[in-house]
């Protein structure tokens, strides 16, 4: 066989190997993903013979990796070996931003000499039994960068952010030779197209007035403007910031929350679900009058189990309807706060992890590498569609009763009543029924 038929042999068997579609074509993404599999296996592979032979040590089979990437997933090798730690970081990055914020604090901790048993299992579990400094010290400088670019970034003038929602988790932290609990305050807002943003986050002493004023000073001064809503809990100093820098926006109650503190006002948990049971129905409803109705007769309900709940109802009515002065197609959202709830969730998950921080900026580091990640994942969805968006800048006026597009009359109030009456009767049956 001639050199030419060599060649056109083995083009022809390549040909006949590459992936296709049902209609013959190639598949080209699945064709670049076998030849990065192939490429990085090669590569990788030589780099662990070289680790080998540098330190006396030899392979141990492999770790499969799986990153997502533009053309697929590939299904890379990894190759172990029988002594020390080899991973080919010029191939593939070996953690994503959060765990290598996890990596750098971990290995801060081992080195501080105040590790647990528990995070030294961690850190050999991530790969950092013997964290080395200048592999910390370049994931921590990366983390920083991005933390810093994220809780600077500036808004246009043109932008605006409808809801702001505002919320603080606790994490465990040492400064100046003790360990105290830290709040993590963090702000999410979502704009004038729907999508949701982290537009700040900070570690401060103590969720308090002093704390929370130069924060959000901080969110103004970098164009988060246009607020119509801020939702959040009851914290005393947190709503009083609020009044002072959002000028003319409304304050949500969180429903949640005021459930919550409705129940803590009870001693026992047999009232507790009495209290709550009343108050579920509440807020489900899809009609501003019948909310209003139901609210005013869950409040009396309420008041036959504990007069304190009763009290904080009535309080807090104004504040907790508040939604209801938007489009009913958003009231899910606004009238919660549980898209803090999710990424508190997050922060708190790893904060596990480490127990306690080694130093404040540390933890820093770790709750921007979370809203970083929740700050890209939200860029690549909506908080609410474009259409139900149309709703809010459309919206004539926000009287307090949903669009407002029916007038009210006696009518409409007696039916909302009566309708009101019919849910919370059946709440009470069912209440009676599991009492029983």
């Amino acid at each position: 066989m001639t050199a030419m038929e060599s060649v056109a042999a083995s083009s022809m068997s390549a040909a006949a190997s590459m992936p296709r579609f049902g209609d013959g074509s190639v598949n080209m993404q699945e064709l670049a993903r076998q030849l990065v599999e192939q490429v990085a296996d090669e590569v990788t592979g030589t780099e662990a013979d070289m680790a080998c032979e540098d330190v006396g040590t030899a392979r141990n089979g492999y770790r499969d990796r799986k990153p997502d990437t533009c053309i697929g997933t590939p299904d890379l090798r990894i190759p172990k070996v029988r002594n020390g730690c080899f991973f080919p970081e010029d191939v593939i990055e070996r953690y994503s931003r959060t765990d290598r914020a996890l990596v750098a604090a971990v290995a801060e901790t081992c080195r501080s000499g105040v590790s647990t048993r528990k995070v030294e299992g961690v850190a050999k579990t991530l790969g950092v039994d013997r964290p080395g400094k200048d592999q910390a010290s370049r994931i921590r400088a990366a983390l920083d960068a991005e933390a810093a670019d994220l809780n600077g970034r500036m808004f246009g003038e043109d932008e605006e952010f409808p809801y702001l929602w505002l919320d603080a988790t606790y994490a465990r932290c040492r400064d100046g030779g003790h360990v105290s609990s830290t709040a993590v305050v963090t702000a999410i807002a979502c704009d004038g197209q729907g999508h949701g943003h982290m537009v700040g986050f900070d570690v401060v002493d103590t969720e308090s007035y002093d704390s929370w004023l130069p924060f959000l000073r901080r969110l103004r001064s970098r164009g988060v403007r246009g607020v119509r809503l801020v939702v959040s809990d009851a914290h005393e100093g947190l709503v009083r910031a609020i009044s002072e820098t959002f000028l003319g926006a409304a304050w949500q109650r969180c429903i949640v929350h005021l459930i919550r503190d409705c129940c803590r006002a009870t001693r026992s948990r047999s009232k507790r679900v009495r209290v709550a049971k009343p108050l579920s129905p509440v807020f489900r409803a899809k009609d501003a009058l019948v909310v209003r109705a139901l609210y005013h007769r869950a409040t009396q309900m309420v008041g036959q189990v504990s007069r304190e709940a009763q009290r904080i109802l009535v309080e807090a009515e104004p504040d907790a309807l508040a939604y209801l002065d938007f489009p009913s197609s958003h009231w899910k959202r606004p009238g919660t706060n549980n898209v803090q709830e999710r990424c508190n969730r997050e922060t708190r998950r790893r904060s596990r992890v480490v127990q306690v921080f080694p130093s404040r900026q540390s933890l820093v580091r770790l709750v921007g590498a979370v809203v970083a990640e929740s700050d890209e994942t939200w860029s690549q969805s909506r908080c609410f569609a474009e259409g139900k968006m149309d709703e809010f800048w459309s919206l004539p006026e926000r009287c307090g009763h949903g669009d407002g597009s029916e007038p009210i009359t006696d009518a409409r109030r007696a039916a909302a009543d009566e309708e009101a009456r019919k849910v919370l009767d059946a709440a009470g049956v069912a209440m009676e029924r599991e009492a029983a």
